[in-house]
């Protein structure tokens, strides 16, 4: 190819991608469905899977100053051969919330003046479309409040159509509902405050809006001030507009080798395989479950083909960097810092087991964020959980993919940490150790030594579940393997089976970690050892499945039993 197409890693504006000649997956057969639905829409959707450029495309196809060039932007997309009658009929206005910051006592300030060169960018661009009068009066208008009801009043007595757009209408409420408390939210959403005065304003201004965000708290909350939106979040229609499908991914993939950026003999298959574990598996509506074909991130998918095609293989940090980033505001948002027993314990529960099954509440209030069950819907909605499965009316939520599954485990080491003081930098060295040399014996004792420190809490911590997520967690920590627990193998479960992650680093060893449990109470000699020789058959039989060949890879493969009583080990050993 005498043009081989740019990632759009970071890139969220349409017209860029397209003019550039940018790779664009085509999402752009959602349109008429969009149409399809009630005129004003709420999208929710996590971070990083491409919400803006979604946006910046609707408002591209929309804008009525863009109709002469949508056979230049839109011509090689689906919508280029079959054009709406929507299509460049309205003036667009496109709010970026996240634009908004300073201090909380200048919010409102900065609010109103953000508003206010929107909308005066807004009318310089379609001032033909307005009287003279109009324009001068306008300009001299200073508050972004008294702006708006002047287009508000002009714009329907001309009847000019107008398109809404917002993204990320949640983000400044958000930080202000983390950092500041319900109270400060409160007077902003509610009575007079001043965002939902202006949703009001946009509800009689506006033919059409769509807005997104992370969050439908806030939504929740504007809802009494506008009351007129149709939240699409987990309408079947909807489930792969954003994030990629896995036929999306093949045929980025496929034009790279194609056009020579990917060696010639990579194998596309093995690498979609190798990025699922850790981006694939979103599911956001019942109706979507029937597929098997789930939702990746976008974002992640970009991240692992940009460094395969500089560095000719996949990164050896599977986790975007950027993604600290996420998880830093994410802690803010579901504010750790200040999380009751309960929903401590919740984050606790699907560490440890993977899933949780509840209802999915299509939006509250930011003061029902204390009760469990608002707690789960919302870390659906951050895609910390996904739609996994149904349990009668309610559904299964479970952990999406690694990527994921890492923010628990760190939350779990960020609580462990304070109390058993562990050295993760030593512990890593350790597990170099265990992969190469097969040295297994400091760094799980070392793990069982800071478990035990942790008898201090032993009433939140002690018990089987518990002892395997601690395990799980620092467990993670190990580059050289990909930590699968509980595997089925031989029609059983083992506890973790350290697979070598051989595309990064070679390891000469691989492990099958058992973990038996008896409590104090229930603890006699005569159960112990018959526990043991449980594990022993339990771990003989795991060995001998047919697939453990093929996952230990050429590895020495080691099999440890390690029995608690409480939080105290009472036997570890090699069988």
């Amino acid at each position: 190819m005498s043009h081989v197409k740019q990632l759009p890693y970071g890139i969220s504006d349409f017209e860029t991608v397209m003019q550039d000649g940018l790779y664009y997956v085509d999402k752009t057969m959602y349109i008429p469905l969009l149409e399809d639905q009630p005129r004003n829409l709420m999208f929710i959707r996590p971070r990083r899977f491409g919400k803006s450029l979604l946006l910046s495309m609707l408002k591209t196809y929309y804008d009525k100053a863009k109709k002469d060039k949508f056979e230049e932007l839109f011509g090689s997309l689906w919508i280029g051969q079959h054009p709406t009658p929507l299509m460049g009929r309205y003036e667009v206005m496109h709010l970026d919330f996240s634009q908004i910051g300073g201090t909380i006592d200048e919010l409102p300030r900065r609010f109103d003046d953000f508003l206010a060169r929107k909308l005066n960018a807004f009318v310089r661009k379609y001032a033909s479309d307005y009287p003279d009068y109009f324009i001068k009066e306008f300009f001299e208008a200073t508050s972004g409040n008294d702006k708006l009801t002047m287009i508000t009043t002009t714009a329907n007595d001309l009847r000019i159509p107008m398109y809404l757009i917002i993204d990320e209408y949640d983000n400044f409420t958000n930080v202000v509902l983390s950092e500041k408390g319900e109270e400060v939210y409160h007077q902003m959403t509610h009575a007079e405050g001043f965002y939902r005065d202006v949703f009001k304003k946009f509800k009689g201004t506006f033919e059409r809006i769509f807005f997104t965000g992370v969050s439908p708290v806030t939504l929740d909350d504007l809802t009494s001030g506008f009351n007129i939106g149709w939240n699409i979040t987990t309408l079947f229609y909807f489930d792969k507009m954003l994030g990629f499908s896995t036929e999306e991914v093949r045929e980025m993939f496929a034009y790279y080798k194609d056009a020579g950026s990917l060696y010639a003999d990579c194998d596309i298959e093995a690498m979609i395989e190798e990025m699922r574990p850790w981006y694939d598996n979103y599911c956001f509506s019942e109706e979507s479950l029937g597929d098997e074909n789930r939702v990746f991130n976008s974002d992640m998918v970009l991240y692992y083909l940009r460094n395969y095609i500089m560095y000719k293989s996949a990164p050896k940090v599977m986790l975007d960097p950027n993604t600290k980033t996420d998880y830093n505001k994410l802690k803010k948002l579901i504010q750790l810092d200040r999380l009751d027993g309960d929903r401590k314990g919740i984050l606790r529960q699907i560490a440890e087991e993977g899933e949780i099954v509840s209802e999915i509440v299509p939006s509250f209030p930011a003061s029902a964020l204390v009760k469990p069950e608002m707690f789960i819907s919302l870390l659906f909605y951050y895609g910390m959980l996904t739609i996994k499965g149904t349990y009668g009316p309610q559904y299964v939520l479970g952990i999406p993919n690694n990527n994921v599954r890492m923010q628990y485990y760190n939350f779990l080491m960020e609580n462990y940490a304070p109390v058993c003081g562990i050295d993760t930098k030593n512990l890593v060295t350790m597990f170099t150790s265990m992969a190469v040399g097969g040295n297994w014996l400091d760094a799980l004792q070392y793990l069982c030594d800071c478990y035990k420190q942790l008898s201090s809490v032993r009433d939140s911590i002690e018990g089987e579940r518990n002892i395997q997520g601690f395990f799980m967690a620092y467990l993670s920590l190990c580059s050289y393997y990909i930590t699968a627990p509980e595997l089925e193998l031989s029609h059983g479960f083992c506890d973790f089976f350290l697979l070598p992650n051989m595309t990064h680093y070679q390891a000469g060893h691989s492990y099958i970690i058992e973990l038996k449990y008896l409590s104090k109470a229930d603890y006699s000699e005569e159960k112990a050892r018959r526990q043991w020789r449980e594990a022993v058959e339990q771990t003989g039989h795991y060995e001998a499945a047919p697939k453990v060949e093929a996952l230990r890879q050429g590895t020495q493969l080691h099999k440890i039993i390690i029995q608690f009583c409480g939080w105290e080990v009472i036997r570890m050993e090699e069988v």
